[in-house]
């Protein structure tokens, strides 16, 4: 026996010419409010199902195209406004929602990847765990993807996806931006004006720079594929900006010195 669908349109409350994030936008709202686990209206189950099927259609560019040439006639494919290959999909279990969460890892991990613990909410407050692997090169915004963690099917459909983002942790020493990695250097005024090599710690271990003479505070050094690796490409670079420190006190001998220098160097710089 046929059965009349309801105009996919009309059953997520959004007009014809609707882009895809209103669709989606109607499709959420719904949803959050006839999801068989949290709402207790009569018939949210039946109505939740009619909502996904419209939302599989309106969602999918090619569906949506071809349901709005079916509505005039150009085909026969549509019966009551959806597609007929979905209507079965009605009275099978509805697959369930994705659902998203925060995986905050620091830049030492995101450099050299590992394995990671992550406890969310759970059902009648149970905490659920689950151990992620968080792959070397990861950027802060990138998402992994937990295949059926997330919220359970109806009527045995399939439960929907995890989907983690990553943040990466603020950091005392490095700044992270997209794969460059900055780093501050302190150097004494001495190798600072006639040039050394120093130790730098980077996330990834110690590394080795070479300052020129002459280095002002600000300047940055790059050291080029320094920083987070990149698995598809090109890893970032790490830029050390040189900071100039002067002791807080000085011996005799360091203020005779520098009394000396004063009094012999024509360097100003105010006059830079």
């Amino acid at each position: 026996m046929a059965v009349d669908f309801r105009d996919p349109y009309e059953v997520l409350g959004v007009a014809r010419g609707a882009g895809q994030d209103e669709v989606q936008r109607a499709y959420r709202r719904l949803a959050r409010r006839y999801h068989p686990d949290v709402s207790s209206e009569p018939g949210a189950e039946e109505r939740f199902k009619e909502i996904t099927a419209a939302y599989r259609v309106l969602a999918d560019p090619k569906r949506r195209r071809e349901y709005d040439a079916g509505r005039r006639g150009r085909h026969q494919r549509y019966r009551g406004g959806i597609d007929v290959d979905l209507s079965s999909g009605l009275f099978r279990g509805a697959r369930g929602t994705d659902t998203r969460a925060e995986l905050t890892i620091g830049v030492e991990t995101a450099y050299t990847g590992g394995r990671r613990r992550v406890t969310l909410p759970g059902p009648a407050g149970r905490p659920r765990q689950y151990d992620v692997n968080v792959p070397a090169g990861i950027v802060d915004g990138e998402r992994l993807r937990l295949p059926g963690q997330g919220a359970p099917g109806t009527r045995g459909g399939p439960s929907g996806d995890l989907l983690l983002v990553v943040r990466l942790a603020p950091h005392p020493r490095y700044k992270v931006s997209g794969r460059n990695v900055m780093v501050e250097v302190p150097l004494s005024p001495w190798e600072a004006a006639l040039g050394a090599v120093v130790p730098v710690g980077t996330p990834a271990g110690e590394l080795r720079l070479d300052v020129p003479a002459g280095s002002s505070s600000g300047r940055r050094l790059r050291l080029r594929g320094q920083g987070l690796p990149n698995p598809r490409g090109p890893a970032g670079d790490l830029f050390a900006e040189i900071r100039i420190v002067v002791p807080e006190r000085l011996t005799p001998g360091e203020h005779a010195l520098y009394s000396s220098l004063a009094r012999e160097s024509p360097f100003d710089a105010r006059l830079i």
